[in-house]
This record gives C-alpha cells, sequence and structure tokens, in this order.
C-alpha cells in the first residue's frame, strides 16, 4: 500500500500527479474528504504544506505519527518549530530553491519604487504625457542598500544590487563571514546608513515589528522601505504613518500582515509598489519548489533526514 499523506495546500498539478502516484493523499483543503481523513489520521506520517499555510499544532496533536512536514516555501513562521521538535517531526522547506526569484522582485521593487516605474505607466495610460513632462525620478546607483537578513536571499539581492552601482551593508543576528559588505552594530544603525532598506529577515517571535516606528524614523524622509520578507516583521501602523507623513520617501512591498485582505490604507498609501505576494511565483521555481518538497518525502519514507531539515 502507498503511504498516506496529508496536503494542507494545493500544488502545481504535475507535482500533485507525482505524489497521487506515489503516496495516498488527503487533501485537507477539500470538504468531501473529511471523513476519510478523519478515519486515516492513525495511518498519516507525512504531510505537505505551504509557507504561508504552515500546520497548526491542533493538526499535529492528531496525527500520532506523524513524522515529517514537508513545507513548500521557507518560510516557518506558520509552524511551531518547537512543538514539531518536542512530537521528533522534521520540518523540512525547499530552502535555496526560490533564492534568486524572490531577490529578483526585490530589486524588481527597488526599481520600481525608485525610477517610478508603476506610476510613469499609470501616467502613459491616462493620456497625460502630452500634457506635461513626467517628474524626475531617483537613480540607485550609488545609493546605499542595507539588507535586513543576510541569509541565502539577502545575499543574492546584495549581488544583484550591485550590479546596479549600489553600495551594500546589512545587519544580521548570527555574524556572516563569507563577504565584505559593511556589518551594521543594530537594525537602527542600518536604517540610518541605508538610502534604501530591504528587508529579508526570517519572521518569528524575536523578529515581529523589528521594522518599527524608530526605525523609520532613522531611515528619513528620503529613504525607501522594500519588504520581502512577511508582513509581520513591518510595523504596519508605523510604516503608513510614515509614508502619509513624509517621514520616509516610499515603499514597495510583497508581504503583508493578514494577506491577502490587506488594509485598504494602502490603496491610496504615497509613493508605493504593492506586489500580491509574488516572490516566488514563478512556473519553473515552483515546479522546483515542488521537486524539493518530492525529495524531502522520499527521503523521510527512506529512512533518512529530508536535506532541508530545518529543526
Amino acid at each position: 500500500m502507498k503511504p498516506d499523506l496529508l496536503l494542507l495546500e494545493p500544488m502545481m498539478k504535475p507535482i500533485e500527479e507525482k505524489l497521487d502516484a506515489l503516496y495516498t493523499v488527503h487533501r485537507a483543503y477539500d470538504a468531501s474528504q473529511s471523513q476519510t481523513i478523519e478515519e486515516a489520521l492513525p495511518r498519516i506520517r507525512a504531510a505537505a504544506t505551504g509557507g504561508g499555510g504552515g500546520i497548526s499544532n491542533e493538526w499535529i496533536g492528531k496525527l500520532p505519527n506523524l513524522g515529517v512536514v514537508a513545507v513548500n516555501g521557507v518560510g516557518t513562521d506558520k509552524i511551531d518549530l518547537k512543538f514539531a521538535r518536542e512530537h521528533d517531526i522534521d520540518v523540512a522547506t525547499t530552502l535555496g530553491v526560490l533564492t534568486d526569484d524572490v531577490a529578483d522582485v526585490g530589486i524588481a521593487l527597488i526599481l520600481a519604487v525608485l525610477r517610478q516605474i508603476v506610476a510613469g505607466d499609470t501616467y502613459v495610460r491616462s493620456g497625460n504625457w502630452n500634457k506635461g513632462g513626467f517628474p524626475l525620478a531617483t537613480s540607485p546607483k550609488g545609493k546605499r542598500l542595507g539588507i535586513l537578513g543576510l541569509g541565502q536571499i539577502g545575499k543574492a539581492v546584495g549581488r544583484k544590487a550591485e550590479a546596479f552601482g549600489m553600495e551594500v551593508r546589512y545587519w544580521n543576528r548570527s555574524p556572516v563571514t563569507d563577504t565584505d559588505w559593511t556589518a551594521c552594530a543594530t537594525p537602527i544603525e542600518l536604517a540610518r546608513d541605508s538610502d534604501v532598506l530591504c528587508v529579508v529577515i526570517s519572521a518569528n517571535d524575536q523578529t515581529f515589528n523589528i521594522v518599527n516606528a524608530e526605525m523609520l524614523e532613522a531611515l528619513g524622509p528620503k529613504g525607501y522601505l522594500i519588504n520581502i520578507a512577511r508582513g509581520t516583521v513591518v510595523d504596519e501602523d508605523a510604516l503608513l504613518a510614515a509614508l502619509t507623513s513624509g517621514k520616509i520617501a516610499g515603499a514597495g512591498l510583497d508581504v503583508f500582515v493578514n494577506e491577502p485582505n490587506i488594509r485598504e490604507e494602502f490603496f491610496t498609501a504615497p509613493n508605493t509598489v504593492l506586489l500580491p505576494h509574488v516572490g516566488s511565483a514563478t512556473v519553473e521555481t515552483r515546479i522546483a519548489m515542488g521537486e524539493m518538497v518530492l525529495t524531502n518525502l522520499a527521503a523521510y519514507f527512506a529512512g533518512e533526514k529530508p536535506p532541508t531539515t530545518v529543526n
């Protein structure tokens, strides 16, 4: 018999087809399967989920033989890693697979905000071009890029930003030894020493609202905020206040608190570019992420440690 797998969120069709070929897949998001899932709970040894949804402690508590959670993403903020460890459950992500695509979105937001790409598109489509010249924008060349959280994605953002002539500095919670970029002692110091602050830090209890009013004040009226991490690492009250009052120059945001039901104030916030959490959203990367999920599951059922286990 094929092993039983709980699938908490849909995945790309080719990946789900492979899952169906290898496992008896119980889709938690399909209400018609609720009774079948209830009967299968003692048999389910693996779960697959997305980074945005994770898996609740309630689910873990209902799965006495669960041994692995394969995350289709790098975020683990929706998983209680301590609780998982206490229950001898491996949590494995798709670390490394989505690095470049997420970093590309960070660069795209930097360029879109500084060069007024979205505003320029609206200007042309509205028929205003023949009524006068479009305002001058800001060049990224020579600007100081501060990276908050220098993991794989942060490093990729820095490398790509250097191609546009930006000067990189960073703050990281643990020492980084494989870079010559300037390290700042605190997040506040990083914000003060940046023209553009790019947030790439992992979301957890320690980083909740790490970008607060004090940091935005330090970034200043000529500074820009870019967030490609998670919405919870930015104090949205402070951010909206800073944008509307001109305490910062603008923002490019791919992530929000309570997405997709984000605060309506963002719709009218000045000098902002908003994206619907598309950092890893390319066909190529989502397929590669799905393949990593398959690899992690296969390793677990072969009696091995999933290669990208995080806990």
